[in-house]
């Protein structure tokens, strides 16, 4: 039944019109059988792209006759490791588009194989089926989170999303740094709104809803499967941002929770992007906690069932100060903040990146370069919250080996961007095996017990 199933996916694919605009066409192209796909006049990297996309999914139809489930889902996934290189070749933003555009359309694998159960756990009780997910950024728009979730990431966070559509800072805006694994982004927000975010999140609430039931009559007790969102399988953070022309910041943010809260598992108030301009100045001790109280009044004045209110974090930049930390680690206390995302990009250029020409273009930095910064940031944090605040560590994992030091230094979920935008849907997989092994290895039965273990 796995293998009609993989060679039915197969087919649906071949015979689905391929729309070629992404790829730089101009018009739409009907794939049939016995018919060879007359490939419009477009770049050659387009062509590149779409040839090796179309012979990956022949070669997989030729496979799957033989293969079961699980290990033709594991041939899906090291198969992107051959497509993904073709991206290098497109412009940073072009490829990242067209990345979005391709988990929205499900032209990207689906993990059909049950996370181990030592990466589960529950935060806000909620059920992570792992702790590794991608940050905010990369959907913006929340147009591909079915998809995304179906890569086997733990949860998936949208936006920055803002009361009113903005395009954003002119391009271009997004800079490659490959050989130092980094890129500096400078989008400003670039969003389309929550009114039209609402209405994409309130159709995949009712696909999710029937995920659920579907997925809880078949599930194992053995293995976490999903997690469990309130909306369905998987969980899903709305990260909300402000609109460069707002005079009232904390009106914008109170704009976003009364319109997006019902359909997120958790709020982020993004505080820290280095591309709006005086946004991070709400990173200090009075903005911060006048902010939080009227965002958390705004959220608890509105109805709720017996699950609650959606838990409300805030993301903090890797560039404060001693003084800084101390003074956000005292409001989010005070006002019992359900937690701190740390961090967002720097507007630090660190070694090796200093050298590199790119590194004189504006914007934040993210990717490798980040993860000592950022990781000393999340070990400060951790001590000042005495570990009574859940942390998320961000910024520059790319492998098992650093989610699982973000964890040992005070992390108890951890985001990727960058290493997602290099290595791919290989690299959720990849990440998710090494951490397990590095739990087993040093004695952790679970995650949890893994949290804040340098300071134990």
């Amino acid at each position: 039944m796995a293998a009609r199933a993989s060679r039915n996916f197969i087919r649906e694919t071949l015979y689905r019109k391929v729309n070629f605009k992404a790829l730089g066409g101009s018009r739409s192209l009907s794939l049939a059988p016995g018919t060879t796909p007359k490939i419009p006049q477009s770049s050659k990297k387009g062509r590149l792209l779409t040839g090796a996309t179309i012979g990956l999914l022949i070669a997989g139809g030729a496979y799957v006759s033989t293969a079961d489930e699980a290990t033709f889902c594991g041939w899906l996934f090291s198969a992107t490791k051959l497509v993904n290189p073709f991206f290098a070749y497109l412009d940073p933003e072009v490829a990242h588009r067209l990345a979005v555009s391709a988990a929205a359309r499900g032209l990207v694998p689906k993990e059909k194989r049950p996370d181990p159960s030592i990466l589960g756990l529950e935060v806000w009780g909620r059920k992570f089926s792992s702790p590794i997910g991608l940050a905010a950024g990369f959907d913006k728009n929340a147009e591909a989170v079915e998809g995304l979730l179906g890569l086997g990431f733990g949860f998936v966070e949208v936006g920055s999303v803002t009361p009113v559509p903005q395009e954003g800072n002119p391009k271009p805006r997004m800079f490659r740094l490959p050989q130092e694994g980094a890129v500096i982004n400078r989008y400003g927000f670039n969003s389309e709104g929550i009114v039209v975010v609402a209405k994409r999140l309130g159709a995949q609430h009712g696909k999710r809803k029937l995920a659920e039931i579907s997925s809880t009559s078949i599930s194992s007790h053995d293995e976490v499967q999903h997690g469990g969102g309130k909306a369905g399988p998987g969980i899903l953070g709305v990260n909300l941002g402000k609109n460069k022309t707002s005079e009232d910041a904390v009106a914008d943010y109170v704009q976003g929770v009364h319109t997006l809260s019902q359909y997120a598992d958790y709020l982020v108030i993004n505080v820290s992007s280095p591309n709006t301009p005086g946004l991070r100045k709400l990173q200090g001790r009075k903005q911060l906690k006048d902010l939080i109280k009227k965002v958390q009044a705004a959220r608890d004045e509105m109805q709720w069932g017996e699950e609650g209110p959606p838990p409300l974090l805030v993301k903090i930049a890797p560039d404060l100060s001693k003084e800084d930390l101390e003074d956000i680690a005292a409001v989010a206390l005070t006002l019992r903040l359900d937690g701190l995302i740390i961090s967002n990009t720097t507007i630090s250029r660190p070694d090796p990146v200093s050298k590199n020409p790119v590194a004189e273009e504006s914007g934040g930095l993210s990717g490798k370069p980040l993860f000592n910064l950022s990781t000393n940031i999340l070990k400060e944090m951790y001590l000042l919250t005495r570990g009574k605040i859940p942390l998320i560590g961000c910024g520059g994992i790319s492998s098992g080996e650093d989610a699982y030091k973000k964890i040992r230094a005070g992390a108890t979920l951890v985001q990727l961007y960058t290493a997602f935008a290099y290595g791919g849907p290989a690299l959720i997989p990849q990440m998710k095996a090494e951490l397990v092994q590095c739990l087993e290895r040093d004695g952790f039965k679970s995650v949890r017990e893994a949290i804040g273990a340098d300071y134990r």
